[in-house]
């Protein structure tokens, strides 16, 4: 006699009768990133509250803006220059957010003018490096460290405007 197969049972007479089958389960699908509502991070967290602070103290213990007057009264061309090259590095980030972005929507500015970020970026380059030049006589090898808690400061307090 031939064996009953594995799906079916042996019913109380000894007939076979067929084993309800169950629907197959499908497995949880996973949202994807664009489906995923996440709530957005708060502007004001911990990371940028130490540089705000940082910056502050960093300006205040270092005598920041008197030394800054002080330079601009001594006529330093590296200060000059690195101010013009800050100018025209913020000048076009300006022009891509408010002219390119919001004025004319287009979001994806690099793609349709792909020189505006390297012509910012070495202009930024070169402004830090000139404010380096400038202020190395009065702070020396502190002076990259106080120019970048400075920056990151004034980063991080423009982010929590927009």
């Amino acid at each position: 006699m031939a064996e009953p197969s594995p799906l079916r049972k042996r019913g109380p007479r000894g007939d076979q009768e067929p084993e309800p089958r169950e629907a197959p389960q499908e497995a949880p699908v996973e949202p994807t990133s664009t489906e995923k509502k996440e709530k957005p991070l708060p502007r004001l967290n911990i990371h940028s509250a130490f540089w705000i602070l940082t910056s502050i103290v960093t300006t205040y213990y270092v005598e920041f803006f008197k030394t800054i007057k002080e330079i601009l009264q001594q006529e330093s061309w590296w200060f000059v220059l690195g101010s013009c090259l800050l100018v025209v590095s913020l000048s076009v980030a300006f022009y891509c957010i408010v002219y390119l972005e919001w004025y004319h929507g287009i979001e994806d500015y690099d793609t349709s003018y792909p020189a505006l970020i390297p012509i910012t970026t070495a202009c930024f380059i070169a402004a830090a490096v000139c404010f380096n030049i400038s202020l190395w006589p009065i702070w020396s090898f502190l002076t990259p460290l106080i120019l970048f808690i400075q920056f990151m400061g004034i980063v991080m307090l423009v982010s929590l405007l927009g």
